[in-house]
């Protein structure tokens, strides 16, 4: 359980345009995280994360098209499309805190678009970090991805078919969502390319069933920034509507060192287990 206190009150939450939403609005915030959906995800999933970081960062977790308020809104046709279109969305918002600095951090295919978004901007407007979740580094991900992977295996494998199965409407809702982002995620392919100056650091859930074969050192190659891993206790999923996830270790990264002592945790000397 989180030990980073909320505050006492917060301001309502709300949406900035159609592709962003702010759970937890802080005023004063030192450094804004935009947080990245996993597939079939919504923004919605991020508010107890939000609650448990604040007034550390605060949070704007993006809004994917087909499901929830954008339930009509089309997904993008491919992957490159999709970066675009959230590029493009968030450039406005990239001022960060009251100091400038502001994060991604993304679950699974979420991972993935956040790193490949902070890759599209310009080297100056990059985030000062990446966390990436429950993913393979963008170079292995093509290899793990393109199998045939069923909505449904998805749910259960993330562990939110329990949440849903009571609820035929919710579950189908959430099956469509899924659907839309696995089509997107089919598209990707990996270009070589330099890697950027954002520091990255990688984690996996311990009981997550989805990393079994694949470790998490292979997003070092991905920066000429910093670069840590971790595995931390949960399944594929760690920050959803019932979790806020890894609260505490956000909370250390996001907080500013002195110039001397700038990096990012060491990582523990284990890798995801096989499961």
């Amino acid at each position: 359980m989180s030990t980073v206190t909320p505050p006492a009150r917060t301001a309502r939450p709300r949406v900035e345009g159609d592709w962003l939403f702010v759970p937890v609005p802080q005023p004063h915030r030192p450094v804004r995280l935009f947080c990245f959906p996993h597939a079939g995800g919504d923004a919605t999933a991020y508010t107890p994360l939000a609650r448990a970081l604040a007034p550390v960062a605060e949070v704007w977790a993006l809004r994917p098209p087909a499901r929830g308020g954008r339930s009509r809104h089309p997904m993008p046709p491919d992957f490159d499309t999709l970066v675009g279109a959230v590029s493009e969305a968030l450039a406005p918002h990239l001022t960060g805190g009251e100091g400038g600095r502001f994060a991604f951090y993304g679950q699974s295919f979420g991972a993935l678009l956040a790193y490949e978004v902070a890759r599209a901007l310009p080297a100056d407007r990059r985030p000062e970090l990446v966390v990436a979740v429950g993913a393979p580094s963008p170079a292995e991900w093509t290899a793990r991805e393109t199998r045939d992977l069923d909505a449904s295996e998805l749910l259960r494998l993330t562990g939110l078919d329990e949440s849903v199965r009571a609820h035929p409407d919710l579950a189908e809702l959430a099956l469509g969502a899924i659907r839309a982002d696995l089509a997107v995620s089919a598209t990707y392919r990996h270009r070589p390319h330099a890697p950027i100056g954002s520091a990255i650091h990688a984690l996996a859930g311990a009981q997550d069933p989805m990393l079994a074969t694949t470790g998490l050192t292979g997003w070092a190659a991905h920066t000429r920034g910093a670069f840590g891993h971790r595995v931390v206790p949960g399944g594929h999923l760690l920050a959803t509507v019932d979790r806020s996830g890894p609260a505490d270790l956000l909370a250390s990264l996001l907080t500013p060192l002195p110039a001397a002592d700038r990096r990012v945790p060491a990582a523990p000397h284990h890798a995801p287990r096989e499961q």
